[in-house]
């Protein structure tokens, strides 16, 4: 028996309807979208799930706080296209939707073929798209 992969990660954020408006601009022309919304555990909130492939990412409201990069918590997490057109057209996403970006979409100074940029969410929470030809699981 082997873990398949990661279904979902769930992100407490200051405002879920932000969150998901952000996430669906960048994202919903690559298929992402609001598929499912939950009580949570606590009955204090909802949970949003966006699916974005067979994964999915979950917005609930946070209590109090927020996120800082480079704190304790996640550094960033990334998510594979498949064509590099797809990933300058999220890039291009990212710029109509006034994002922070950190870096734009370049290759990677160390592994050849390895292109992405880097953009903040309104939480801070960094993200990163990559496209990653070959035998990384994505052929154009």
């Amino acid at each position: 028996m082997a873990v398949r992969g990661i279904h979902h990660v769930d992100f407490a954020v200051v405002d879920v309807e932000r969150s998901i408006a952000f996430y669906t601009g960048l994202l919903g022309p690559l298929g992402a979208e609001v598929t499912d919304r939950f009580p949570t555990y606590r009955g204090t909130e909802e949970v949003a799930y966006l699916t974005i492939g067979d994964q999915a990412i979950g917005f609930r409201k946070a209590d109090a706080g927020s996120h800082r990069y480079y704190e304790v918590g996640i550094e960033h997490f990334a998510l594979l296209v498949d064509t590099r057109e797809e990933l300058e057209e999220a890039y291009q996403r990212c710029l109509e939707l006034d994002a922070r970006v950190q870096f734009p979409p370049q290759e990677d100074r160390d592994i050849p073929g390895y292109w992405a940029f880097f953009v903040f969410d309104p939480d801070g929470f960094r993200l990163e798209i990559l496209w990653w030809p070959g035998e990384h699981g994505v052929t154009s």
